[in-house]
């Protein structure tokens, strides 16, 4: 087969390392890919919101299958273009990609049919936004309705915090139009966990669990970003939450897409709370997550295409999704100042350590090739990755590989997978 990955960062690297893996795959192609995919695939220079030109070239180069690893291009409509032109691509319609496309329709969504989630309220008035506020109960979360790179979301302690959260998104327009609409939500505390899982329209086939650390600084403090590092299995989700979550949060989500006309193809990341009330959803993402594909995807043993062709094709149910049984911890190694300002176009070294060394990995997120050197193209610049036969083990590891890169400005969390030692 033929298979065309569209996307640039870490979780289409991790996802181009895995499809090559299968037998299935004969010839990757990756638009517009960085330089560590090149390892795996032929990168081509289309942007992924160059919806029409992927398509020409699908069609031209006989494409097979298409994966589509970004929101942004699932969003937009991509899929509906690619299916126009009778071209097979993984990944939701347009109608679908909602569900990660509005926080609004998703919290509509779960109250219509029940799916455990926060108290909100929607607002496209910021003054209606701000009267609501003096009778909220705090802390609260204002998130801006639509996509926002991950960083569309403000905790607020205080009514003063709020109301500057308030004119940020709604006003001074911090993320574009997805402060268009903004949702205002119940605070939850607990454990934050992260499940990615394929879907077909009907079934679902959930993968291993895992954990994201969204915040800059160590101690989850600082600005949201992206995600500097993630580990999985998360030790704090047990067969006893799995088993409520299937009924009662994950087959309910696919049933109530599939209700509304919206049959969902492809991968729904469920971001969960574990509150002291049970499980809730605080978000979904309709693709994989970035870091948490860098962690999920090296412990998954069955052969990724023939999944992707089973969510293309209906037959999802007859997949039996299998998982080593270890455990794997991603540190992000970012440029020095993200999420704000950094700088571009430094060399980095050490990239060679990684060869033959089983159970480790470096995942390209921001990089590029410049007079034959790799260098620095990103805020997130590199995912390192590492397994061990646990949890405690994958982080030292993974401490362990973070040495063997340099690059002018490095900066990475030092307390990935902290939490473990709480466990």
């Amino acid at each position: 087969m033929k298979i065309l990955i569209v996307g640039s960062g870490g979780r289409e690297h991790a996802i181009a390392w895995k499809v090559a893996q299968s037998p299935k795959a004969e010839k990757i192609y990756c638009a517009p890919g960085n330089a560590g995919i090149e390892e795996y695939a032929e990168c081509v220079p289309i942007k992924a919101m160059e919806f029409e030109r992927l398509a020409a070239f699908a069609k031209e180069h006989q494409v097979d299958l298409t994966v589509v690893g970004m929101d942004d291009p699932l969003v937009g409509g991509i899929v509906d273009v690619f299916e126009a032109e009778g071209l097979r691509v993984f990944g939701p319609r347009k109608n679908a990609a909602i569900l990660e496309g509005s926080k609004a329709f998703s919290k509509d969504l779960m109250k219509k049919y029940g799916i455990p989630t926060a108290a909100y309220e929607s607002f496209t008035d910021a003054d209606e936004a701000l009267r609501y506020l003096e009778t909220a109960k705090f802390p609260i979360v204002l998130k801006a309705d639509g996509l926002a790179l991950g960083k569309g979301v403000l905790i607020c302690n205080t009514l003063e915090e709020a109301k500057d959260g308030v004119r940020e998104i709604m006003l001074d327009k911090k993320f574009g139009i997805a402060g268009n609409c903004m949702v205002v939500e119940e605070f939850l505390t607990g454990r934050e966990v992260s499940v990615l899982s394929f879907v077909d329209g009907k079934a679902i086939r959930t993968m291993t669990s895992a954990q994201d650390h969204k915040r800059a600084g160590d101690g989850d403090t600082g600005l949201n970003t992206g995600g500097m590092g993630t580990f999985s299995p998360s030790p704090f989700y047990t067969k006893e939450i799995d088993d409520f979550c299937q009924k009662a949060i994950y087959q309910p989500t696919v049933d109530a897409m599939a209700a509304e006309g919206r049959p969902f193809q492809g991968v729904i990341f469920f971001g969960l709370m574990l509150t002291a009330d049970g499980p809730k959803v605080l978000e979904y993402n309709a693709r994989f997550g970035d870091p948490e594909a860098q962690v999920v995807l090296p412990r998954m043993r069955t052969d990724i295409v023939e999944v992707f062709e089973a969510c293309v094709d209906g037959t999802l149910d007859q997949i039996s999704l299998e998982f080593e049984d270890n455990a794997a911890v991603c540190v992000v190694l970012a440029s020095d100042g993200y999420p704000v300002q950094y700088e571009k176009g430094k060399a980095i070294d050490g990239l060679d350590a990684f060869k033959g060394r089983d159970g480790y990995y470096v995942f390209h997120a921001g990089t590029a090739k410049k007079d034959g050197r790799i260098v620095t193209n990103g805020g997130r610049v590199l995912g390192v990755t590492a397994k061990g036969e646990d949890l405690k083990s994958a982080r030292t590891n993974a401490y362990q590989a973070v040495e063997w890169v340099s690059f002018e400005n490095k900066y990475f969390r030092h307390d990935i997978g902290k939490a473990i030692d709480e466990a």
